[in-house]
């Protein structure tokens, strides 16, 4: 099964699903989205499985800065505008497996996903 794990390096969520995946012997390929963006299928296609509202990240700081007008304007085609133009609104990690993919990193919902 081939594993992607998308995020930037610096976030904890991140670290601790690479760490995971090192420890459960798990290959993996790892994508900082900042320096290689996502492109617009695969963006597209994320927010199509996950739910746009379950992709964007409005825990962050990045949400928290846009204006409050564009803020409650966001529908499925704006939020994945939004997280084309501002990557960190993408919420991370994003695990691409096999023909599936998840956001967020929980450990039990990683071994149920790649076991």
């Amino acid at each position: 099964m081939t594993v992607t794990l998308y995020g930037i390096p610096n976030c904890d969520s991140c670290r601790k699903a690479r760490r995971w995946l090192d420890d459960a012997g798990i290959d993996h390929a790892f994508v900082d989205f900042r320096a290689d963006p996502v492109n617009d299928s695969r963006l597209e296609n994320w927010a199509a499985a996950l739910g746009w509202e379950t992709l964007l990240n409005k825990r962050g700081r990045t949400w928290r800065e846009l204006p409050e007008e564009q803020k409650a304007a966001v529908d499925a085609d704006e939020a994945v505008a939004l997280m084309r133009a501002h990557p960190l609104l993408i919420k991370r990690p994003v695990l691409e497996h096999g023909t599936g993919v998840a956001c967020g990193f929980s450990p039990a919902r990683y071994a149920s996903l790649l076991s």
